[in-house]
């Protein structure tokens, strides 16, 4: 949980119940690598890796989330779920792999639905793993041509995580000023300044005069919030306003906070600055 304390250290949020969604979205996804030809695993996806690589990331995330927070394993050595990891299970034929993703299905939702998510901010790290598990559920469809995943119930979920690194990341502020984001086709929220550091609430901000504000699109958002947005769309689809340092901040959010990166790889997180606008 250390990932989402530093989230919390300098914020505060109501939770993002995202429980109810988590087995709905790996039987889409296993509805979509059911109908896969031979040619499907090799295509290439936005996150670097073909189908089969990507595929076999997100079930090393979900095998390892199982093991760490339901059978209390610590490996000696932390390799993680990326190349190496995928370059091992090039081995496995598509057929075994998707044998092995089904076999793991509602695990994940059986160990959350038992815990108390609201202790150590449990719900943080569910949502983070929602996120990540639904944006590359994106990227293989847009490889093999299957629709978005993209109903409003299951995109709303990421876009509020993907934003709760922001507080985290905003210089400091006199108590009361705002920021301001729109994200079409998912909603509004505040990030307030208070005396302790920021807050992140839905709903639209009530100051007219906001420190600063972003306007886009949903997609445009996570694919900005995951380095997929290519510069020309960004400065097309993202618009901010105000505050310079906030601003960057804002189309930044990728590198500077906890959000994804292209690969699936959390990334650090980085306090602001400590001058006060």
């Amino acid at each position: 949980m250390v990932a989402a304390r530093c989230w919390m250290a300098r914020m505060t949020a109501p939770p993002i119940d995202v429980l109810p969604l988590l087995a709905r979205e790996e039987q889409a996804l296993i509805g979509v690598l059911a109908d896969l030809g031979a040619q499907d695993w090799t295509a290439p996806t936005e996150a670097g890796w073909p189908v089969h690589d990507l595929t076999a990331h997100v079930l090393g995330t979900k095998l390892g989330r199982l093991s760490r927070d339901r059978d209390g394993h610590v490996p000696e050595a932390a390799l993680g779920f990326g190349a190496e990891w995928v370059t091992a299970l090039r081995q496995l034929s598509p057929e075994v792999l998707f044998a092995m993703f089904v076999d793991s299905t509602t695990q994940l939702t059986d160990l959350w639905k038992h815990r108390d998510l609201e202790e150590s901010d449990g719900w943080l790290t569910v949502a983070r793993d929602y996120a990540e598990h639904w944006v590359h559920q994106q990227q293989i469809r847009a490889a093999v041509g299957a629709p978005p995943l993209d109903d409003a119930e299951f995109r709303t979920p990421v876009v509020d995580t993907l934003l709760r690194p922001l507080p985290h990341a905003l210089p400091s502020a006199r108590p009361g000023r705002q920021v301001a984001c729109t994200v079409e086709g998912a909603g509004r929220w505040t990030i307030r300044a208070t005396p302790t550091g920021w807050s992140i609430e839905r709903g639209a901000a009530s100051s007219r005069s906001p420190l600063a504000s972003m306007t886009t699109d949903a997609d445009a958002f996570w694919r900005l919030c995951t380095g997929t947005l290519a510069p020309a769309e960004t400065a097309a689809r993202v618009q901010v306003s105000g505050d310079p340092a906030v601003c960057e901040v804002l189309l930044g959010l990728r590198s500077r906070d906890c959000s994804l990166t292209s690969a699936g790889v959390p990334a650090s997180a980085t306090a602001g600055s400590a001058h006060r606008r």
